[in-house]
């Protein structure tokens, strides 16, 4: 009855979500909204030290000499990304209006964690005090575009995003020459580059702490965790989950109303570090299997103890099988020892990341939960199942509770997308609504901070991380 109890209560406020999202305020069992107090414990972590910076491509002057052709930058893996240099890019007809407003929009963009003189804004000035025609035309264009691009996709070079394959959507929905057509036809610069920015909560409590920042190291920490903010989509939906890795907590989000809060657990640091990602539930399993993975099948020797042994593989919970080719297959049954516990979330990626429950419980007390091989374990993970298959999946919480309670296993598939954003910020808000700084556990801040050191970089094709995508499909 306790298991029952324990699976009974969560599954009745999530079926008022299902009925719309103003119920979800009126429900009694819904966490309400975390308040938007001011920044607190900001500094608790020591600075991280600087890394050597890379070599960067800078913005060049305008009307300096550029490049004629379209350049590459080499990567550590010998791919190449395609340079949009300034001779590439769109160029509209400016009216000393829209000129004015964007120096102004480049003079005040310091208040989004930016450089104003990224932006040449004494160059601007002079162009426009000289008038109208086609050198003002070049040179605001450019600088506009270089503009809208840091605040719509981030001024981070990608080679500086650890681990970073969360694609920004952005970019393709609000192309260049979109953004640089509406701002000079519609006259409304200011209101074109406003409408790039992040719309998550989040980042407006960061610029809101970066305004009062005074110490050096904090506002720098806190510039690069805004710009991790336009890493992301500027909308990342009506619900969805998000785990910050540092602070070891995933969120369920209706409305960008934080409806519930579980500890988590995460990679360790190194290769098994988890990545960021962007991904999309795609089913609930209830009672899952697990497949073994081979480095215990074989490296451990399971394989072999399973196949000699059915009674202690049976007794344990295993079906091991031989293959043609002479391989083992070794899957561990649904059960209380199953190694992703009794709930999994199902989101299909190339690194075999998912959401799980586990067995072993008790690890959600400790402080630091940078314990697992890269998968995300969710505390209270059936609660957060069932949760998502009511609200993605329609499931009613009946069906709900007889699927955790079968013993079998069983995947519901979602009807809806319900995005899954791992991310990585080291100054956030908590659980208790407060800004605040967490462990840079991975070591992932002195890059981005380098970066934000260095001139700005022209923007590359480049979409994610290039680093070796590294599977490590092991809960244990």
């Amino acid at each position: 009855m306790r298991d029952c109890h324990r699976t009974v209560r969560p599954v009745l406020y999530p079926f008022t979500l299902v009925l719309g999202a103003c119920a979800l305020v009126s429900s009694p069992l819904v966490a309400s909204p975390l308040p938007q107090q001011g920044p607190t414990d900001l500094t608790t972590q020591a600075h991280p030290k600087p890394v050597a910076p890379k070599p960067v491509v800078h913005s060049p002057a305008i009307p300096a000499a550029t490049p004629t052709a379209a350049e590459t930058l080499g990567t550590d893996t010998g791919t190449t990304f395609e340079v949009e240099t300034p001779e590439s890019l769109p160029v509209a007809q400016w009216t000393l209006g829209d000129a004015r407003a964007l120096l102004a929009a480049i003079r005040g963009v310091g208040a989004e964690g930016l450089f104003p003189r990224d932006y040449q804004p004494a160059a601007l000035a002079a162009q426009i005090a000289k008038g109208e025609g086609p050198d003002l035309d070049t040179l605001a264009s450019h600088l506009f575009i270089w503009l809208a691009e840091d605040l719509r996709d981030g001024r981070t070079p990608m080679p500086d995003r650890e681990q970073w394959f969360a694609v920004d959507p952005d970019q393709d929905l609000h192309p260049n020459s979109q953004l640089l057509a509406e701002a000079t036809e519609l006259h409304d610069v200011p209101g074109v580059l406003t409408s790039l920015t992040p719309t998550h909560p989040d980042y407006a409590l960061l610029k809101q702490a970066l305004a009062k920042a005074k110490d050096p190291k904090q506002i720098a920490l806190i510039r690069a965790n805004m710009d991790r903010w336009r890493w992301l989509g500027r909308d990342l939906g009506l619900q969805y989950l998000m785990i910050n890795v540092p602070e070891q907590v995933l969120r369920l989000t209706v409305n960008n109303q934080i409806i519930h809060t579980y500890r988590a657990i995460v990679g360790r640091p190194g290769k098994t570090a988890t990545p960021q990602l962007a991904e999309q539930v795609k089913n609930v399993v209830f009672n899952p299997t697990w497949t073994v993975p081979q480095s215990i099948v074989v490296g451990e020797g399971l394989g072999e103890k399973m196949i000699s042994n059915p009674a202690k593989a049976k007794r344990e919970g295993y079906v091991a099988t031989r293959n043609g080719d002479g391989t083992i297959t070794v899957v561990q049954q649904p059960g209380d020892n199953n190694s992703l516990g009794r709930v999994k979330l199902d989101m299909p990626n190339e690194h075999a990341i998912y959401i799980h429950d586990t067995p072993n419980r008790s690890l959600f007390a400790l402080p630091a939960r940078a314990l697992s091989h890269g998968c995300v374990r969710a505390e209270h993970a059936t609660q957060l199942a069932m949760t998502m298959a009511i609200l993605g999946a329609d499931l009613a919480p009946e069906t709900a509770i007889e699927y955790n309670l079968s013993g079998k296993y069983t995947k519901v598939p979602m009807l809806r997308p319900f995005p899954v954003y791992i991310v990585y910020f080291t100054v956030a808000r908590d659980v208790n609504g407060l800004m605040r700084s967490f462990p840079d556990i991975y070591g992932r801040d002195p890059a981005v901070l380098a970066s934000f050191a260095q001139p700005r970089q022209l923007h590359t094709t480049q979409r994610k991380s290039n680093e070796a995508i590294i599977k490590l499909d092991n809960p244990l």
